[in-house]
């Protein structure tokens, strides 16, 4: 292995590429003290580390699902039952993404001071899961968007902080791959959730006198409870911690590769004191607001899933047949997410799959406002659901380009991830219901956003094209070897 002072990035290092030359080549083997070389011990840690992080999918899987019953219960006269009128709805959907915004950075910065993430991600997850079954004994529209404001405050705390937590353990190198489950759940949640909605406001309504919609809430909800309580003991802390789960070699092993990660960059154990100097060197960062606002862009332009449900309904079909209908497009979705974030780590490059993603998007808003055949649609439909990984591929992106020590990259996932959600915020204005059967207006809305995002990225390409070419001139002009390089 090269020498730190050989592997040190000339770029910026508040804001150095993660990726080294020798990317993907394999390890030395070098026996440790039991005979077992470096590679075996390294696939072994590998292996068990990436049994208990699967366990992260279950719960995106399930955060989705309680993110997007309410579009499944509208449906089934959720709207109705509590007295919905005009745009209440549509506040009610955006309510969640206004306490998912307030509460990522602060909790981000919570998870660098303690030692047991997976008691506090978990613990979250259960009372998200209890919020859930309120909304379904609401019996007013200001219960349940008070309900759902704090399940959105709730959930705020997982998707940063899985992100954040699988840094603390994988290579800069391995995040990517680890990333496409991500992809795959956000697929299965939405294929999953909408045969799970479908089977049970299909045969649960005035099941001990309560009304389908308000079952669908109760179920999903007291599953994520128990699912968030088998997190407790199933999730990894960090590895600087205790890790019963693995063998000394092992546990020695994980802040080894950390370390070695980090070189060239901060300490890679967090600094509680610096919290304020790293929320203000992000917060003050041009680059994080031109990347947080392509992400906010991205968010809203993906908003058709808040409504899925509600589009596939434009074509005739009852709620039960709709809902059976939404399943295979997400189903293919899954599928294309894998394919495209495990190419897009395998070529170590991001702009041009998220571009691909977005592309295929754009035409399927062009295809359903072409036409109103059944047909037609269901196709458009189907290409719509594929872009779902152009987010997870930015958010990878981000995530290797920040490379900070633990506290500032959890301060920068935070933070950028807010000023994404803020696009979550206006998505459900996007769909009004006077809009609709054909929701011209708005797929032109989602055109016109994902375009912005597409340019905005492509001048955040640029720039990192300018360092890169940067330090390979300073590289050839004192004859030292090549060090890191951001990923474009």
């Amino acid at each position: 292995m090269s020498s730190p002072s050989e592997s040190r990035p000339l770029l910026p290092p508040e804001f150095a590429d993660p990726t080294p030359s020798t990317y993907g080549a394999s390890l030395d083997s070098n026996d440790d003290p039991e005979s077992i070389s470096r590679k075996v011990l390294e696939r072994n840690l590998l292996r068990k580390l990436d049994f208990r992080t699967a366990y992260l999918v279950l719960i995106y899987i399930l955060n989705q699902m309680d993110r997007n019953n309410a579009a499944a219960a509208r449906l089934r006269g959720f709207e109705e039952d509590l007295g919905m009128k005009g745009r209440q709805f549509n506040t009610l959907i955006s309510s969640l993404y206004i306490g998912y915004l307030l509460m990522q950075t602060p909790s981000n910065l919570i998870l660098t001071r303690i030692s047991k993430p997976s008691l506090y991600l978990s613990s979250c997850m259960s009372l998200w899961g209890l919020l859930t079954t309120l909304i379904g004994i609401s019996t007013n529209y200001y219960q349940a968007i008070f309900s759902r404001f704090l399940v959105g405050f709730l959930e705020a705390t997982f998707y940063p902080g899985a992100f954040y937590l699988l840094s603390r353990w994988y290579r800069r190198e391995e995040l990517g791959s680890r990333t496409a489950f991500f992809t795959a759940a956000v697929g299965l949640s939405n294929a999953f959730g909408s045969l799970f909605a479908s089977g049970i406001l299909a045969t649960m309504e005035g099941f001990l006198g309560y009304a389908a919609w308000r079952w669908l809430f109760f179920i999903e909800g007291y599953l994520t409870v128990f699912v968030g309580i088998c997190g407790m003991f199933i999730l990894p802390d960090f590895p600087s911690g205790p890790a019963r789960w693995l063998t000394p070699a092992e546990h020695s092993l994980s802040q080894t590769r950390m370390e070695e990660d980090s070189r060239g960059h901060d300490p890679a154990e967090p600094k509680p004191s610096s919290s304020f100097s790293d929320l203000l060197s992000i917060v003050t960062d041009w680059r994080a607001w031109l990347i947080g606002t392509a992400l906010a862009c991205c968010n809203a332009s993906l908003s058709f899933n808040l409504f899925f449900p509600t589009l596939v309904a434009t074509m005739g079909y009852s709620p039960t047949i709709s809902l059976l209908l939404c399943a295979p497009p997400w189903i293919v979705s899954t599928i294309t997410g894998l394919t495209v974030a495990r190419h897009s780590d395998a070529t170590h490059e991001r702009f041009g799959h998220m571009v691909f993603a977005l592309s295929m998007l754009i035409t399927g808003y062009i295809l359903a406002m072409s036409t109103m055949n059944i047909t037609v649609r269901y196709a458009s439909f189907f290409l719509i659901a594929q872009s779902q990984v152009s987010n997870v591929v930015l958010l990878t992106w981000i995530s290797n380009t920040f490379a900070h020590s633990s506290s500032k990259r959890a301060v920068a996932i935070g933070f950028i991830n807010s000023i994404g959600m803020s696009g979550g915020i206006l998505s459900p204005y996007i769909w009004l219901s006077s809009w609709g059967p054909t929701y011209t207006n708005s797929y032109r809305i989602c055109v016109a956003l994902a375009s912005i995002c597409i340019s905005l990225c492509w001048v955040f390409r640029r720039h990192l094209e300018q360092l890169n070419e940067a330090a390979e001139a300073q590289e050839r002009k004192l004859g030292i070897p090549k060090g890191y390089r951001y990923l474009l």
